[in-house]
């Protein structure tokens, strides 16, 4: 069942061609009357949030508007396809390659990207800073946000393949791969993504060597400094914003308005896709009313999101999903025997990128996007599988 595989792997370039090869997938499935499986741990919280769905679009004051976001259930077949059609971990790992692999690619592009656009704003004597944070090299997607997203999926898993995994022949283009995704990463300039994938990789280098966990702010300032000088400026945007050049006024806004959703809608929300449309009526009135230079269709914070579009209900519901998958991989991993493995490397990479996308949540509305929810998912899967595979005889097998 390759077609289960390739479909999210389709999201580093192209949403019409996850589509196809998720359908694809599907097909095959029901024609060799072969059964999805999900796994036992994912099925209740995943039902309540579609039912949770289905109740905020029935009650919100535009049923038929809601119905693209009800849509997107199709992107959650990612996972039981992904898991029904893959069985043993070094097919896993070898997914992992692939993943490397491609978001090497997509950063060799994005490079490409930054140069053009420094050569141009250098062109027309222009701050590079004020142009670029408004148009950011997006590799092969179409948004910084969606590029950076999927490159940190992939940077964690190529770095929990390069210190979990079993050592093979072969495999050193594998560290060139992880600092290649790492500096696109850092040409991003998002922040949220820049602060979760660091997360992530603490929690890495944390479970393999503690000792080298006090290195981590020095390796981190070196970086900030052999940077462009346009990266010590994002980092200071932080604290020193240039003005409404980034987004700190406008998350301000879009937090408290969320807050105010949340807070007359507790239990259903205004249904999905209503924030953009009634932002405005629950605007705190002490907010100027001219709203920060910025883009108002999400709440860029998926917790206030699926509360504010669904109702607290349905956020726990996917809260429940998400930590509850945490819980799973931790306890495998402290029955798994010492040493590298496929497995460790699989469990250890989901609970890497669960803590980074929980993170990136806070200031993004990540998993309503659906190529970082694809990817997600089949994360997900994949330890899942290793899951599985802990749980039968050892299999050895050529890689």
């Amino acid at each position: 069942m390759l077609l289960a595989v390739l479909a999210p792997t389709a999201m580093f370039a192209s949403p019409a061609a996850f589509s196809i090869l998720l359908g694809a997938a599907l097909l095959a499935f029901i024609w060799a009357r072969i059964p999805l499986r999900l796994p036992s741990p994912t099925w209740l919280p995943l039902l309540l949030f579609l039912i949770g769905t289905l109740v905020a679009i029935a009650l919100s004051p535009d049923p038929i508007a809601c119905w693209p976001q009800a849509k997107k259930f199709w992107v959650f077949l990612v996972l039981p396809l992904f898991y029904s059609a893959v069985r043993h971990t070094s097919d896993v790992r070898r997914v992992g390659l692939l993943w490397a692999a491609l978001a090497s690619v997509t950063a060799a592009w994005s490079f490409e990207q930054f140069i053009r656009k420094w050569e141009a704003a250098r062109a027309a004597h222009t701050d590079f800073y004020l142009t670029y944070i408004g148009s950011r090299v997006t590799g092969l997607r179409d948004h910084w946000m969606t590029f950076a997203g999927e490159q940190m999926i992939a940077v964690l898993l190529a770095a929990s393949l390069l210190l979990f995994a079993p050592r093979v022949r072969r495999s050193w283009w594998l560290g060139i791969a992880l600092a290649l995704i790492s500096a696109s990463l850092v040409i991003s300039l998002t922040r949220g993504v820049w602060i979760a994938t660091v997360a992530g990789l603490l929690y890495l280098i944390g479970m393999w060597r503690p000792r080298f966990l006090p290195l981590a702010p020095a390796l981190l300032l070196i970086v900030a400094w052999a940077g462009p000088p346009v990266v010590r400026e994002r980092i200071a945007s932080l604290f020193q914003p240039h003005g409404e050049a980034d987004s700190n006024m406008q998350r301000v806004y879009v937090w408290r308005t969320g807050v105010a959703m949340v807070e007359a809608h507790p239990w259903f929300g205004l249904g999905p896709d209503q924030v953009k449309v009634q932002f405005d009526d629950y605007m705190p009135p002490d907010l100027p009313k001219q709203k920060p230079v910025g883009f108002y269709g999400h709440l860029h914070n998926i917790y206030l999101q699926y509360a504010a579009e669904r109702g607290v209900p349905t956020l726990i519901a996917m809260l429940w999903f998400v930590l509850g998958n945490v819980v799973v991989f931790a306890r495998k991993l402290r029955q798994l025997p010492p040493g590298r493995s496929n497995a460790r490397f699989a469990l250890h990479g989901a609970i890497a990128v669960t803590l980074a996308v929980l993170i990136e949540g806070f200031v993004e509305t990540n998993l309503a996007d659906s190529e970082i929810l694809a990817m997600y998912l089949a994360t997900m899967a994949m330890a899942y599988i290793a899951v599985d595979a802990a749980q039968r005889p050892p299999r050895t097998v050529t890689v």
